[in-house]
């Protein structure tokens, strides 16, 4: 399988990540425009699916290093799929709450909330559960709070938005449902990492599984749990009226590989953070791919024009996150150094 052999590429792939998940969310503006966010999410768990298996049996079956894909499934213990299936509903939960918040607050809000917050308590369960020997905690951590302070003044900059551009309920509860998204999302990493050997990918020990199999058995269990949170929450939506599968099926092909392609592009950067831990660190590595929150902050702001007639005051504290969020990425690059 492929591996990667040195910290600069597995920060420049982590990088990739941060902009795959920070971007897939552009899939989901595209489809609201004909279709609910509940259906759409299903589209989107299907591409997840897709692509991991396309990986597995590309970048995860050839070379001489590590256990071919075929060959890792077939020894894998069942604790370390529990660990990882367990990983995929935290995961799965946690972004149905974030597609929810996207839909009735925007990118510009839902992400840097959401996703921030996953961000520094997932830097956290990683640093305990999976302790990387040779990195600078302390400028990990002060990349950390720059982020929370990021995301402290993306949080001011939402609330200066008028009713008149944004209705004030749904953008409440829009950032209620980013914040719990935000706290349940900072465990799924840490957990689907117990299952993977991540001192060692071209000898795994026996039982732990290679990140390209933990990525096809994380996204099974996304879609297999799909069936019932989604179905939850067609029947009872964050807002609006019920959704039917029916809907979901009368739906046309271009609306449904926009959601396909979004699970795609979320399935590519959590394969490349997997593929990246073993060199940078599970700590540094989830908090790269975590940077996410820029990215799609600047599709809100500059593409979406989500904040289109704020005050100017709003733009000022926008471009005080943009820096704040880059000097907490630069810490966390050079803590893993």
């Amino acid at each position: 399988m492929y591996i990667v052999g040195s910290y600069t590429l597995a920060v420049i792939f982590c990088f990739v990540t941060m902009l795959c998940w920070g971007s897939w969310g552009n899939t989901q503006k595209l489809a609201a425009k004909s279709w609910r966010y509940e259906l759409f999410y299903w589209d989107y768990v299907i591409g997840m699916v897709i692509f991991s298996l396309i990986l597995a049996f590309t970048a995860g079956s050839i070379g001489s290093q590590g256990r071919p894909f075929l060959q890792d499934l077939a020894q894998v213990s069942w604790t370390s799929i529990g660990w990882v299936l367990l990983g995929a509903v935290i995961f799965n939960v946690s972004n149905i709450l974030l597609s929810a918040s996207v839909s009735l607050a925007g990118m510009a809000v839902a992400f840097p909330l959401g996703v921030g917050i996953a961000l520094v308590m997932g830097v956290l369960n990683n640093l305990l559960l999976h302790p990387t020997a040779g990195q600078n905690t302390t400028l990990l951590w002060i990349g950390v709070v720059l982020v929370v302070l990021a995301v402290i003044v993306n949080g001011i900059a939402s609330g200066k938005v008028s009713s008149e551009q944004r209705d004030p309920g749904q953008n409440r509860k829009g950032i209620i449902l980013a914040l719990l998204a935000g706290i349940i999302m900072s465990f799924f990493s840490a957990l689907v990492y117990n299952g993977v050997d991540l001192d060692n990918f071209a000898a795994p020990a026996a039982g732990k599984m290679t990140p390209y199999t933990a990525m096809v058995i994380f996204a099974l269990g996304v879609f297999l749990s799909n069936f019932i949170v989604n179905t939850i929450v067609m029947k009872k939506p964050f807002v609006g009226e019920p959704v039917t599968y029916k809907q979901y099926f009368s739906g046309n092909l271009g609306t449904h590989l926009v959601g396909v392609l979004g699970g795609c592009i979320w399935a590519l950067g959590t394969s490349l953070n997997y593929i990246c831990a073993g060199t940078a660190g599970a700590a540094v590595s989830y908090a790269l791919g975590q940077g996410a929150p820029m990215v799609a902050a600047i599709w809100g702001v500059f593409i979406w024009k989500e904040f289109k007639g704020a005050p100017k005051k709003v733009y000022w504290l926008l471009a005080l996150m943009f820096a704040l969020f880059m000097a907490g990425l630069a810490c966390v690059v050079k803590a893993g150094m």
